[in-house]
């Protein structure tokens, strides 16, 4: 993966048109890129810290905060060794005086940039009157190839290969509480991260031997990293290649060989059960009981359409902790809503909410945080729309039950309140269709943060492979996670679903309320079997004028396959177990 073509030695200057386009456009130029004006935004910071700008690459808002750090703190770059020896790059700001304070620590995210990306951040914290100490977990960041052979490893880039969030990032992270407890004698430890940042901090607040976290803050975090790889026995490709090639290096050098060889099992589908056993070791939902024994207040940010790391397991970590707790939940995909907040001054109320969060469980500030609802669901696509609640499951009232039923001789059958019985219909198998969950990880959901969601052209679902089913027009206030059921006969020893429900208009055109894949394994070919599956959870009004459909296809370039090629897949509707979807509604 690359994130620019800057040598990150040399940044420009970095000029107002382009933080004025980072806040509105976000910080992903494409599902395996981060955009090149967040790369230098990171490179020009770092460099006016370090001393080795040459000129002023700076705008006066952000010179003016760098001075004004400066003015207070002393900025490090420490490399932090391991207890296996491993050296862990990182950078620091520690307050001046000897009044006590707070440390916050921010593990990097998953990014060849390592902890350089959030910069800014560790400046806005700063400010607000911690230490800071940011790290790259190890194995993560750019890696050069050198002519000739061999490599060199960028100054953020830790050593060692990725752990992907386990054993040993979990004592990293406590040897980095040692450090900064010896440097800045805190007041308090919390922990901040984002995406991979996220599930580390959960994690360490879990394990660390001396239980020293304070407060974890986790933005677009997971809670079950088994289901977020491997969820209704269909595995997310797209998701693991994309995590696989933006380490910041070539696969054999960025993990080890037992790591490389779980990689190469999920691929091809084989010992999925060591995989998914690798997975839960590195999952925070494993380790509830430890969290709500050590009382560690969690905030927790995620969106709808999260493609990295899907929300239904992270609402089920949220429901079970018993400790103080906030969960946001935004419109768009991973990493869309606090990106910007994260690298780029300017408001940016994801961000802004956590760091209130944080200054009232860490520094005490006396602010409005004790009177905010447990949950706060943004709605889609009506982003000035936020809603409260008390808890995850009162977010749905009451559920509506809608049955499929088949109009002779066609694919786009009928959603009614009246189970209806004895219809089939078939599709061909291997062919991606129209009807997709993204056109592309990270950047739809963005553009969908950004106020532009995709548009899907319902009239080019090429019908000989899936099938529809419409209600009649009517509003609905869609709150929590759908239920679909459905028989299947499959063409062979296994078959793959992907359910879509979407809002569809007057004019034919739709927009993605939800998705989910479910594939149905050990079956027996031309067999019949019920099965039902959970899409994804979702907040969603639908307009009076306004239908859903329904969609049911074979393949999504997302997802693993295990359908045999353009076959023939028949769904149905016996009596007794009739084909229904179950609608989650406010």
């Amino acid at each position: 993966m690359s994130t620019s073509d800057e040598n990150p030695d040399d940044p420009r200057p970095v000029t107002a048109n382009e933080l004025s386009r980072l806040r509105s456009s976000g910080i992903w130029a494409s599902a395996t890129t981060v955009s090149a004006d967040a790369t230098n935004l990171t490179e020009a910071l770092v460099a006016t810290l370090n001393g080795s700008a040459e000129g002023v690459l700076l705008p006066a808002e952000l010179q003016d905060l760098v001075a004004q750090v400066k003015a207070k703190a002393t900025i490090g770059f420490p490399w932090i060794t391991a207890h296996d020896g491993v050296r862990l790059s990182a950078f620091s700001i520690r307050l001046n005086g000897d009044e006590p304070r707070p440390v916050v620590i921010v593990p990097a995210g998953w990014t060849p940039l390592g902890w350089t990306l959030f910069v800014y951040l560790y400046l806005r914290l700063a400010t607000r009157g911690y230490h800071v100490l940011a790290y790259t977990p190890r194995g993560i960041g750019l890696t050069f190839p050198i002519p000739g052979g061999g490599f060199v490893d960028a100054p953020f880039t830790s050593k060692g290969t990725v752990d992907v969030a386990g054993p040993n990032d979990w004592a990293d992270g406590s040897t980095v509480i040692d450090y900064a407890q010896e440097r800045f004698g805190p007041s308090k430890v919390a922990f901040l991260g984002e995406s991979y940042g996220s599930g580390i901090s959960q994690l360490v607040a879990a394990h660390d031997p001396a239980a020293r976290v304070d407060a974890v803050v986790a933005l677009s975090t997971w809670g079950d990293l088994a289901d977020a790889l491997y969820f209704n026995e269909t595995r997310h490709l797209a998701a693991v290649e994309a995590l696989s090639a933006f380490t910041g290096g070539p696969e054999k050098r960025k993990f080890d060989p037992a790591t490389r060889q779980l990689l190469q099992d999920f691929r091809a589908g084989t010992n999925l059960e060591d995989v998914q056993a690798w997975a839960k070791e590195r999952a925070p939902l494993s380790y509830l009981e430890e969290t709500n024994a050590r009382n560690i207040p969690t905030f927790f940010s995620n969106t709808w359409h999260e493609t990295l790391f899907p929300v239904n397991a992270l609402l089920e970590t949220f429901e079970k902790l018993t400790v103080p707790k906030h969960l946001n939940l935004w419109i768009g995909d991973h990493a869309a809503p606090e990106g910007p907040g994260l690298t780029v001054p300017g408001p940016n109320v994801p961000v802004d909410e956590a760091l209130a969060w944080l200054d009232h469980h860490v520094l005490g500030t006396a602010n409005d945080v004790p009177s905010w609802p447990k949950v706060k669901s943004q709605v889609m696509f009506t982003p000035a729309v936020r809603e409260d609640s008390a808890s995850w499951a009162e977010v749905t009232k009451r559920t509506e039950k809608l049955y499929l039923g088949a109009a002779a001789g066609s694919q786009d059958g009928t959603l009614g309140t009246s189970a209806a019985a004895g219809w089939q219909v078939s599709f061909t198998t291997g062919q991606l269709t129209e009807a997709k969950a993204v056109d592309e990880l990270l950047t739809t959901g963005q553009q969908e943060w950004q106020g532009n969601p995709k548009t899907y052209p319902t009239g080019k679902f090429d019908r000989r492979y899936l099938a529809t089913w419409t209600s009649p027009a009517a509003a609905r206030r869609v709150r929590g996670v759908p239920r679909l059921q459905l028989t299947v006969t499959p063409a062979g020893e296994s078959a793959t679903l992907v359910a879509y429900l979407f809002d569809l208009a007057p004019d034919g055109t739709a927009r993605i309320i939800t998705h989910e894949p479910y594939t149905l394994t050990s079956a027996t070919a031309g067999q019949a079997t019920t099965v039902s599956w959970n899409l994804q959870a979702a907040a969603y009004d639908v307009a009076a004028d306004h239908k859903l459909m329904l969609v049911v296809n074979a393949k999504d370039a997302l997802y693993s396959d295990d359908n045999p090629a353009l076959a023939t897949l028949q769904l149905s509707s016996p009596a007794g177990t009739e084909a229904r979807l179950d609608l989650p509604l406010g």
